[in-house]
């Protein structure tokens, strides 16, 4: 008696989806970059790269754009994972464009998460890059829901959402004049919820600072600030010490934790199944000063 296939998931679907994306990309640019943080969306970003392209080598090289303010717990995993997999791991940092003039804050603990678009766009200079390969997906904000899964960038890095190329049945149109380059974002149609229902199936690793810890916090306009020499509590602030994990994260001067006990993946599925704020409007101070301050970014050429 033959034995019926079993029905493919969700996360199969996604998968597939994702590793068209990523193949696609690979062969139609000539000099793509994937962006490898060590964050969660970047940690399954690689996982799907190894599925599309193992057991040869990756197509393209790991960047990463290093603010200098990163948590030291995701700078080793990035490290760590790319020495695992024997993979090229390119790392510029913003203290470089800062040295140089071209990155100038206002103040020396300002957030650095904006000014990632300058070193980004001195580093795809720099290698010749047409693409660079991100894990921003639809349903983190507003203005990352505007991006295709490919999307055009002018010769400034500029991006305009009312200018972007149809897609119709997954087809990319991915020519481009020289100084022009591309952001493609294979897991666009994923939610929080599909990473960690996928980081639990495909057991991938992550930095420990996404699952519960104890860390010094203070509390301030309905987020828990972390207690560092970047972020030291306001006058009057009563310093806890909390049980906490992160969401997401970015540059320690912007990204907080939330108040979580769950220590594994199939804890924080429980956990994030019943959030009513999203990760990114739960935890990054950045995200609070303007509704369209990733948009005007991104615009800039962010992420």
């Amino acid at each position: 008696m033959s034995v019926l296939p079993s029905p493919r998931t969700h996360l199969d679907w996604l998968e597939a989806e994702a590793i068209y994306v990523l193949r696609e990309v690979a062969a139609e640019c000539e000099r793509p970059a994937l962006l490898f943080s060590g964050g969660k969306d970047s940690a399954v970003l690689l996982k799907l790269a190894e599925k599309a392209f193992r057991p040869g080598k990756l197509p393209f090289p790991l960047l990463h754009i290093d603010t200098g303010h990163n948590y030291p717990e995701v700078i080793a995993f990035r490290d760590q994972r790319a020495a695992e997999l024997g993979e090229t791991l390119i790392v510029r940092s913003v203290e470089d464009s800062i040295a140089r003039g071209t990155v100038v804050l206002r103040h020396a603990n300002s957030s650095r998460n904006g000014a990632q678009a300058v070193t980004l766009l001195e580093a795809i200079a720099e290698f010749g890059f047409d693409a660079c390969i991100g894990g921003a997906r639809r349903d983190e904000e507003k203005a990352r829901a505007k991006e295709r899964f490919v999307s055009f960038r002018d010769e400034f890095g500029q991006w305009d959402p009312k200018n972007q190329r149809p897609e119709l049945w997954h087809l990319f149109n991915t020519h481009i004049h020289p100084g022009e380059n591309l952001r493609a974002f294979p897991i666009s149609n994923w939610t929080e919820l599909d990473v960690w229902q996928y980081i639990l199936r495909e057991d991938i690793a992550l930095p420990p600072i996404y699952y519960a810890h104890e860390r010094e916090v203070v509390r301030r306009n309905g987020l828990l600030i972390p207690n560092t020499e970047l972020t030291p509590p306001q006058e009057g602030e009563l310093i806890e010490r909390v049980q906490v994990r992160f969401r997401t994260v970015g540059d320690i001067s912007c990204t907080c934790p939330v108040e979580s006990d769950a220590a594994s993946p199939a804890d924080i599925i429980r956990e994030t199944a019943l959030a009513t704020l999203t990760e990114r409007g739960a935890t990054r101070m950045d995200d609070q000063s303007s509704e369209a301050s990733m948009e005007h970014r991104k615009r800039q050429g962010y992420f």
